[in-house]
């Protein structure tokens, strides 16, 4: 499902929100696009938070501890990373209205970052939306290798200890089906998603 907005059009947070609670999510066609289109898919990607793999390399570079990480320190560094264009990407859906929407419900409480640094620099990091008991997966970076995978180990670490029931990545990958991300049917997630709409759980602080 697509509908796109006039260019320049500011994305209002509480119809973000409606949108991430009835299964949808907006894109850009590119970073200079400034029209935005509402998605719908008819399978969507999740990773099951009790069924989370941990490749064997990623467990050596925990282990080793090469990242302090933290969450929500700097948000709209995260943000800007992850629109970074790099050489597997040369282009990117997060735009000029995305970008403001998405520091909207951070400043809001319902959007985090898990962030990688060393020596005082930001080589990694993701960001999503929270919802409920829901973390809606948005994006993710690395400057340095396993950066971002090490961001991805600790958010699910965390989205466990604060009882969440469900991480949302939108789509499946073959580099996310390497953590055990799986595809469900759009109508088996969506009962998924009001299951997980009850209640509600805190990812920060």
């Amino acid at each position: 499902m697509t509908r796109p907005y006039a260019p320049g059009y500011r994305i209002p947070t509480d119809l973000l929100l409606k949108a991430y609670a009835s299964g949808v999510f907006p894109m850009a066609e590119s970073a200079n696009d400034p029209e935005v289109f509402w998605v719908r898919p008819e399978t969507r990607g999740i990773i099951p938070l009790d069924g989370f793999h941990t490749p064997r390399s990623l467990k050596k570079t925990i282990r080793r501890h090469p990242f302090d990480i933290r969450y929500d320190f700097d948000f709209e560094a995260t943000i800007d990373g992850c629109a970074e264009k790099r050489d597997e990407r040369r282009s990117t859906w997060i735009n000029a209205p995305i970008r403001e929407a998405y520091i909207d419900l951070y400043r809001l409480g319902h959007c985090h970052s898990v962030e990688a640094w060393r020596a005082g620099r930001l080589v990694g990091g993701l960001y999503g939306v929270s919802l409920g008991r829901v973390f809606f997966g948005e994006s993710m970076f690395a400057r340095e290798t396993d950066a971002s995978k090490t961001c991805l180990y600790y958010l699910v670490e965390r989205l466990n200890e604060r009882r969440f029931a469900l991480l949302d990545t939108q789509f499946t990958t073959e580099h996310l089906k390497r953590f055990g991300a799986i595809d469900v049917p759009r109508s088996r997630y969506e009962k998924m998603l009001a299951e997980a709409l009850k209640g509600e759980a805190i990812f920060y602080p």
